[in-house]
């Protein structure tokens, strides 16, 4: 069996359910464990936690008891040594199992819950068709320069193959409301039809992986949040969202509506794939990917949609979109109105360059003083081949060491700074640490943001080639929803 890492459960994600009736009763016997504490836990998503714990005694005995029921799911009872085995917890929440470390699948015994009678059924007639496939692979390394053998074999594979789809079939036609032929239906891969042929007389390439994208969901209940405590759940999205779906923001967020307008609007699914795309989005490394953040805020959270959500932490998001909206990948930058180092005014606009880099610095953060230098070695090289012109955005108001370092390192780019006030240059550009850099293109609109010096000739390069596209989104305007205070940006790291 595998072994498991566990995670403190999440308050959001708790168990909703309040239905309060008997509860659960489930006492576990496991021979060859004693005086010591095994848990109880669940799959949530594609993660585990725990929801109990019992003492075992010295006959390896335990219970675990509570006044709720438990939501229905594919749960785990695990061993000290983190080893455990399955079982199903439905509409049966009194019952009991035994079973033995030397083999928990094949020694088991249930009692009063058909789910896990059914269930180690299951189990047990497939781990015989398992050691027939390992036997058949032993088989096939050792003859396999004899074309006639090797075929038998593989027909032997596939008639191994083909039993376990018919009694999957027959479990699911036989019991079609319990979880477990939930799961199967869930696992089962669309079934991809030929190909059709283009005008050209060539077949679609393209057809089989559009065909799979679109009909991947046929088969799964996402009204069913049973679902999501099962061991498949996360690990569908999850490919559905990183192996199918284009990795742009567009492509996500259009997958994402896809998802959630399958399942049930008050049903656990919903609620997680809400928090899940979210949180995920809202916290990816990867460049751009904020406006999936963005996208799913106003949507859902902002919306109301997400019902749950109180209003302190909906005006925590809301601090966040208004914060993020206005410098995401795409949009024409602000046009910010500063004054340069010589007291004359500047415009981010009046700036006629092939590319501008939007450099925000403070000369005593320690970071801006190892970055500084190489923008400025950067700028010196490429300024007339690409084309390019950096404005220094210096974020304190005392001038003294901003006049003092731009002298000493020699900084002959536009140095400027918001020495009126009246630019709001924290408002449209993010700025919570320095250094930060926005690389923006002929029409002062974002193509990079956050960008590393060492990643800027490569991207212009490339950018200037046709590699990279960039979305043109519309104007920012502002989202109509109330932000709590803002707090002051850090400097440095």
């Amino acid at each position: 069996m595998t072994k498991i890492n566990f995670l403190i459960i999440l308050s959001f994600l708790t168990i909703s359910s309040k239905l309060f009736a008997d509860g659960f009763d489930i006492k576990i016997t496991v021979k060859g464990v004693k005086d010591t504490t095994c848990q109880l836990a669940y799959y949530f998503g594609d993660k585990q936690y725990i929801k109990d714990s019992a003492r075992v005694d010295k006959n390896g005995n335990m219970t675990f008891k509570g006044d709720a029921v438990l939501p229905g799911g594919i749960y785990l009872i695990v061993m000290p040594n983190k080893k455990y085995f399955e079982l199903i917890i439905d509409k049966e929440q009194k019952f009991s199992m035994e079973t033995d470390t030397v083999d928990y699948i094949n020694s088991m015994k249930v009692k009063n819950s058909k789910d896990n009678d059914v269930f180690y059924q299951y189990l047990k007639w497939i781990s015989i068709k398992g050691k027939a496939i390992e036997a058949l692979k032993k088989e096939m390394d050792e003859v396999k320069d004899d074309e006639a053998k090797t075929k038998e074999i593989k027909d032997k594979q596939i008639a191994i193959d083909k039993e376990v789809k018919e009694y999957k079939l027959n479990l699911i036609k036989e019991n079609p409301n319990l979880l477990l032929a939930k799961v199967f239906e869930a696992s089962t891969d669309p079934e991809i039809p030929e190909a059709p042929m283009l005008p050209n007389g060539k077949k679609d390439s393209t057809f089989a992986f559009r065909y799979y994208k679109a009909h991947y969901f046929d088969k799964i209940d996402m009204k069913d949040d049973r679902l999501l405590r099962s061991p498949i759940f996360g690990n569908k999205i999850k490919q559905y969202l990183e192996r199918l779906t284009a990795q742009t923001p567009d492509s996500i967020n259009a997958a994402a509506d896809k998802m959630i307008g399958l399942t049930n609007p008050t049903g656990e699914i919903f609620k997680y794939l809400v928090y899940y795309i979210t949180n995920t989005y809202e916290k990816s490394n990867i460049m751009g990917m904020d406006a999936v953040f963005v996208y799913m805020a106003k949507n859902y959270y902002l919306s109301g949609k997400a019902y749950w959500v109180e209003d302190p932490q909906k005006e925590k998001i809301c601090d966040r979109v208004l914060a993020l909206d206005p410098c995401l990948i795409g949009r024409k930058a602000n046009n910010m109105r500063l004054l340069k180092n010589d007291f004359h005014p500047i415009a981010l606009n009046d700036i006629k360059a092939k590319y501008t880099i939007v450099y925000f610095w403070d000369p005593s953060c320690g970071h801006c003083q190892k970055v500084t230098p190489q923008l400025k070695t950067f700028y010196d090289k490429n300024k007339k081949e690409l084309d390019l012109e950096v404005l220094g955005v210096y974020i304190e108001a005392d001038t003294t060491e901003w006049f003092k370092y731009i002298k000493e390192k020699e900084l002959n780019w536009i140095n400027a700074a918001d020495l009126l006030g009246t630019a709001q240059f924290r408002k449209y550009y993010d700025i919570y640490s320095t250094p930060v850099a926005f690389l923006l293109d002929n029409e002062k609109r974002i193509i990079a943001k956050r960008i590393e010096v060492e990643q800027l000739e490569d991207f212009i390069k490339n950018h200037s080639q046709g590699k990279i596209a960039v979305p043109k989104l519309p104007e920012f305007t502002p989202f109509p929803c109330k932000p709590s205070p803002p707090s002051k940006e850090k400097s440095g790291h």
